[in-house]
């Protein structure tokens, strides 16, 4: 009945050595209070300077985002009073931001969603308070932080679609290393802006802000739980309050306070700060980097014939996804794929590692994979030396080599070894010959893998077996 209408604004922290305007370190740590320099405290008489690194980054990430870069860089003073706020004032930007418009493409239920951008700005982080029932901390190690605030047109539409926009944004940022973006340690948080309205309706409706939600699975609460109540309210014919809720551990939202009319910070240039003139050097520099995305790369191992779960595994992680197109520049897809999935996402999983820390290079796993997609080796051989190779740290082609463990595909040879089985198990020829018992197939393969020690080609095996078993009986008729 209703038309939801979301906007989200994203708050990521950028991973650089010091802080955004302070030479305090960049780190997250338990500790209260350790990683503070004067700028953070704002004490009198402090001098911001700029951080290089990080206007890199920023700028990096809005390339990405496709949006339009600005000529040089200029910091505003956001002025507002609040508790985590120790100069009274946050300085971001408003005049120039890094980014203007963009856009995301996400993939959400098999189709493609364009989120479009309003801006993409980088300001510093507040400290962060801590509350008890008769005081509150307040732990200055977050102010001061590089954070990169993406803010997104009012054009998301369910909680499926603002889920699926996160995500995307989480791997953007992994993609480009600009922050390792986790959550628990609040490097990522975004604010749910969401109003509900009817398909008649020519104007938004009244808007209702969630702020400073931090995992995934509480902004799909947050949003789930207010088109419910909102829409409870509309259906009653009362009205939609403006105002700020949160979200509580009971996946309701609660009100915090109301309002009424947007909040004036007074925005003027930092005159602390001199503006900066973005080069075209610099611009270069950043394009020359830029790697190709995510949901580029997943479109492009479909049309390589890969299953939507493959496209979508091998496509998610920048390491792993950079690794397996050095794979199949050199051996064959389908069987790379095989490998990838299986033998080694699950050994980066079991060694809780990421791909550069892999002992089995691209080149290694080239190897093996081109020697079972040739069918000199089993897929289950493969496999097995494989695990063996990350167990011993050794190549897993020498250890092949030396153990002489090419598959076996001459027919002949896989015919004598067949019928030498056969006359050992003469009962088993009989039950299929005078009792049509076909698990007799399936035994003779697995003797066959035995005998040879798993080099006999499976396929070429059972075509064997089948053949010889339907000649003897022919030969009884």
């Amino acid at each position: 009945m209703y038309k939801v209408v979301i906007g989200l604004e994203v708050h990521c922290e950028l991973e650089t050595k010091s802080k955004n305007f302070s030479s305090a370190p960049n780190e997250f740590t338990k500790i209260p209070n350790i990683n503070v320099g004067t700028v953070d405290l704002g004490l009198p008489g402090i001098l911001p300077v700029a951080n290089k690194e990080a206007v890199k980054k920023a700028l990096y990430t809005s390339m990405a985002l496709n949006c339009k870069l600005p000529d040089e860089i200029i910091f505003d003073r956001k002025n507002y009073y609040y508790a985590d706020l120790p100069k009274g004032y946050q300085i971001t930007q408003n005049t120039k931001p890094v980014g203007v418009g963009g856009y995301l493409d996400i993939l959400v239920n098999g189709k493609i969603k364009r989120v479009t951008l309003h801006d993409v700005h980088l300001e510093e982080d507040t400290a962060s308070l801590e509350h008890h029932p008769k005081y509150s901390l307040i732990d200055y190690n977050r102010s001061g932080i590089p954070l990169l605030e993406i803010v997104s047109d009012p054009c998301i539409e369910s909680a499926d679609e603002a889920v699926q926009y996160l995500e995307d944004l989480r791997d953007l940022f992994l993609y480009l290393g600009v922050s390792e973006a986790k959550s628990n340690y609040g490097q990522m948080r975004c604010d749910v802006n969401i109003s509900l309205m009817k398909d008649t309706d020519t104007e938004l409706g009244t808007k209702v802000e969630m702020k400073n939600i931090n995992a995934f699975n509480n902004v799909r609460a947050a949003i789930e739980y207010e088109i419910k109540r909102q829409s409870e309210l509309l259906d009653k014919g009362e009205k939609v309050v403006q105002e700020t809720r949160r979200i509580a551990e009971d996946g309701k939202t609660y009100s915090m306070r109301e309002k009424v009319d947007a909040v004036d910070y007074k925005y003027f240039v930092e005159p602390n700060i001199p503006s900066t003139p973005v080069t075209d050097e610099l611009l270069d520099e950043l394009k020359s980097n830029l790697p190709e995305l995510k949901l580029s790369r997943y479109l492009k191992y479909k049309e390589l014939g890969l299953s939507d779960e493959d496209a979508l595994t091998l496509s998610k992680d920048r390491g792993v996804s950079d690794y397996f197109e050095r794979v199949i520049e050199k051996s064959d897809v389908n069987t790379a794929v095989n490998f990838m999935t299986t033998s080694i996402l699950s050994t980066l999983n079991k060694l809780e590692i990421n791909i550069d820390e892999l002992f089995i290079t691209s080149n290694m796993l080239s190897g093996v994979v081109d020697l079972v997609s040739k069918g000199n080796i089993s897929l289950d051989h493969g496999k097995k030396i494989l695990y063996q190779a990350i167990d011993e740290e050794k190549d897993p082609n020498l250890l092949i080599k030396k153990a002489g463990l090419h598959q076996i595909n001459d027919e002949d040879e896989l015919l004598e070894l067949i019928k030498s089985i056969m006359e050992e198990n003469t009962e088993v020829v009989r039950q299929y010959v005078e009792d049509g018992n076909m698990s007799a197939i399936n035994f003779f393969i697995g003797q066959t893998m035995k005998k040879s020690n798993r080099q006999a080609n499976p396929n070429k095996s059972k075509e064997i077996i089948t053949k010889e078993l339907e000649r003897r009986k022919e030969d009884a008729k």
